[in-house]
């Protein structure tokens, strides 16, 4: 008897392991980082014009929304950095294991969510 393939996938029923989650977490704040960059860059370049757009700078940024996206942000930033050093030690054959990679996975999300939620405290 034949199988018959599903015409879809419901991405809401597949249960992703969690190294699979931290890399597509990876990807994404990877993607955000770069999309992100030229308002960064921009917010950069402008408080550091005069001491006027400065003081421009911290009025807009003292906003809850900006800072929520700032946090976001950081997130992206730390996430990045530590699943990247996690994909590097991948890469040099470094906790191939399976329960070395879970373990891994989990630092990842710990340390990264931790880290923000200390800078998103001094952010706020």
């Amino acid at each position: 008897m034949p199988r018959t393939r599903p015409k879809h996938l419901d991405l809401t029923k597949i249960r992703l392991p969690l190294p699979a989650l931290v890399s597509i977490l990876h990807r994404v704040s990877g993607a955000a980082l770069f999309l992100c960059m030229p308002f960064l860059l921009w917010l950069w370049q402008e408080s550091l014009a005069s001491q006027q757009r400065f003081e421009q700078f911290k009025g807009v940024a003292s906003h809850w929304a900006v800072k929520l996206v700032l946090i976001g942000v950081l997130w992206a930033y730390l996430h990045h950095l530590c699943a990247g050093i996690r994909h590097l030690a991948l890469d040099l054959d470094i906790g191939t294991e399976l329960a070395a990679a879970r373990a891994s996975s989990w630092a990842v999300l710990v340390v990264s969510l931790g880290l923000t939620l200390v800078a998103g405290v001094m952010i706020w």
